[in-house]
């Protein structure tokens, strides 16, 4: 965020700058999405607050849609719209860990997970995923977190992840689900990438990701987290969602009320145009303009001479190692005052490696990827 505020004092003083920082897509909500928002504030009804759960409607909208593109029977009672996604996660770490408790994370990783978790006094673990392991945990790196620590809580993963874009497959998700299951430990999945996902053939019953609801045993304990911010554009609306398992359900219930009374009204009565065919359709056209950037940045990434580069199988992220030696921190800096570029650091990530990597946001879109990769390559002269 602090890169972000110097992209707009550089602006401010009239320079030239493409900005690759923002996990956020272009193009704002769908049109469906939109008319609702203009219907609901111009209906003179008074928004006023809803279930701490969120509007029943929406609660069984969300259900819906894991039948449509899962296959899978949600009951809605197990649906709660969250502040977003990061008002999921508070919730879910509240209801789920208590003080002291160990919760495993990935690094890297997306630096709020374990920023809430410490708040909350947790013990957060983190373990090396490296290009080895594909930048995903496994069931050997997390036994040997519970040979170190004794007893785990929880484990956090995200497919899509951020910041590598890499995704978790069946065979893993359901290693992982079955390690947690085993070992009582409460699984935590970030989804809110799905949907932005590049398989090969563009098909297939996992194209989108892999639910870990959809793997047997997990619907009992896991909690799921996704939001409307990034598959359908809608960042700014603040409105995500959890799948609960039934014993946090109440708990959520409760903390919901405490925390926030509700999630934004107006978002909750306009989200339920994301689920209509036109904006499905709307948002896939989306990610294929995605899936055509993504294309052109790695046919260039050879020239940058940059690695190892992960995989960036979903969301619009490409996660890169810089030649050896390079502090990425510093890198990041002079490449913004140099050449009008804003990267993030890997340190934002991880705290352990990062210093060797930069993040770059594809999200933008293919002329300013191509024009950034022009000046990146200027900058290393």
């Amino acid at each position: 965020m602090s890169i972000l505020d110097r992209v707009a004092e550089l602006r401010a003083q009239g320079r030239d700058v493409i900005s690759l920082c923002a996990g956020e897509p272009s193009g704002g909500a769908p049109r469906d999405v939109r008319r609702l928002a203009v219907e609901a504030h111009g209906s003179g009804g008074a928004l006023g607050y809803t279930s701490a759960l969120g509007l029943r409607p929406l609660r069984a909208a969300i259900a819906g849609h894991y039948r449509t593109w899962y296959g899978l029977e949600v009951p809605p009672e197990r649906v709660a719209v969250t502040t977003g996604s990061s008002g999921a996660f508070v919730l879910a770490f509240l209801a789920a860990f208590d003080p002291g408790d160990v919760v495993v994370l990935a690094r890297p990783g997306y630096p709020a997970y374990r920023n809430i978790l410490t708040a909350l006094g947790c013990r957060v673990v983190e373990v090396d995923c490296g290009a080895e392991v594909g930048f995903q945990p496994t069931p050997a790196l997390l036994d040997a977190v519970r040979a170190e620590h004794g007893r785990v809580a929880g484990l956090v993963v995200a497919s899509p992840a951020n910041p590598t874009g890499t995704m978790i497959d069946r065979d893993r998700m359901t290693s992982l689900v079955s390690w947690c299951v085993a070992h009582d430990v409460r699984l935590v999945s970030d989804e809110i990438y799905h949907g932005v996902t590049y398989p090969p053939d563009h098909s297939g019953p996992d194209a989108r990701g892999v639910c870990a609801w959809d793997v047997p045993g997990a619907a009992e304990t896991a909690v799921v987290v996704s939001s409307f911010s990034k598959y359908w554009g809608m960042t700014g609306w603040r409105l995500g969602w959890a799948l609960l398992p039934e014993d946090l359900t109440t708990a959520v219930d409760a903390l919901a009320g405490n925390v926030a009374l509700c999630p934004p009204a107006p978002a909750q009565h306009a989200a339920l145009g994301a689920f209509s065919a036109a904006s499905y359709a709307e948002a896939d056209e989306r990610v294929a303009d995605l899936r055509s950037t993504r294309r052109v940045l790695l046919e260039r990434v050879p020239e940058l001479g940059w690695g190892p580069v992960a995989p960036a199988d979903g969301a619009f992220y490409l996660y890169a190692g810089l030649p050896p030696g390079t502090s990425s921190l510093q890198w990041c800096a002079d490449l913004l005052e140099s050449e009008g570029v804003a990267l993030v650091p890997g340190v934002d990530f991880d705290g352990a490696h990062g210093q060797e990597y930069v993040r770059l946001s594809f999200a933008a879109g293919a002329q300013a990827v191509e024009e950034a990769v022009e000046r990146i390559l200027r900058f290393q002269g």
